[in-house]
């Protein structure tokens, strides 16, 4: 049994997940479990999972639901729940992970705190270009690498050019909020759930921060990783993007907040605390 469980979210992306997939085999830290928190892809990303079960050194757990609608927070409970890991990395299944990822998120955890980190987005033309050579030789984190393959240098992120002190100074001294990215974030699993996990009444925008706001009220820290726990995020179509739903999140959130809510009727139990 694993005590780190790493949760990607996907949908009908295979050839992405295959990718940020190939990229957990480069790990410095080999000691995790990875759970696949699907939220309704057809039978593709399941025959790819199979696939790279033989193929990689961690154990992968395909947890999956019905395809009906944008329902990430739901699945996203549930992998919780099915994680054996007591502290939980998260990200996407559109996000290739650095070699030093999952060490850098244990490595700096701690109780009573969460880790915030970031991702560095490429342009289409980028992401296709990548390839399984580039991610387990870690070449696709290159400068040159990049630029060669249509990434505009005056984008190069500082997240891409800072390594050790400097990146640790970044991190301590960045203006930019911490608060749980989806993309790149761990937690200990008894802290996710004693705020009932996600609110799964809240579609695409904003539920990442209002997660990580409910357990700033809880008392759980926030602590900044995201100069040392890097990802490469793949492009893709934002077709679930709606103004409506972004705009009821908007006031789910609005809510939690002024009544200082940790948590939610909404999430893991159904149970109403008292």
């Amino acid at each position: 049994m694993a005590d780190t469980s790493v949760i990607i979210t996907t949908y009908n992306n295979p050839a992405w997940l295959e990718k940020v997939l190939w990229s957990y085999t480069c790990q410095t830290r080999k000691d995790f479990e990875i759970l696949i928190a699907d939220d309704g892809s057809n039978d593709e990303t399941r025959e790819l999972i199979e696939a790279m079960r033989s193929q990689v050194p961690f154990p992968i757990r395909h947890v999956w639901q019905e395809d009906d609608g944008f329902r990430k927070c739901r699945i996203l409970n549930q992998a919780i729940m099915q994680a054996t890991g007591d502290y939980l990395v998260f990200t996407d299944g559109d996000c290739i992970a650095r070699s030093d990822f999952v060490e850098t998120h244990l490595r700096h955890r701690q109780p009573g705190a969460y880790l915030s980190g970031d991702y560095v987005r490429l342009p289409m033309a980028t992401s296709n270009a990548i390839s399984k050579n580039d991610i387990l030789s870690g070449r696709c984190f290159d400068l040159d690498y990049l630029i060669a393959n249509a990434y505009p240098p005056k984008k190069i992120s500082q997240r891409l050019k800072a390594k050790g002190l400097k990146a640790s100074f970044l991190d301590t001294f960045s203006f930019v909020k911490a608060n749980w990215y989806g993309n790149n974030a761990s937690g200990w699993k008894k802290d996710l759930i004693a705020i009932n996990g996600f609110d799964e009444r809240m579609a695409y925008g904003g539920s990442d921060w209002e997660f990580g706001d409910r357990l700033n009220r809880s008392g759980i820290r926030r602590i900044r990783v995201r100069y040392r726990a890097i990802v490469l995020h793949l492009e893709h179509s934002r077709g679930y993007a709606d103004p409506e739903l972004i705009k009821k999140n908007k006031a789910i959130w609005d809510e939690a907040v002024q009544k200082k809510t940790v948590w939610t009727d909404f999430g893991i139990s159904r149970d109403t605390k008292a």
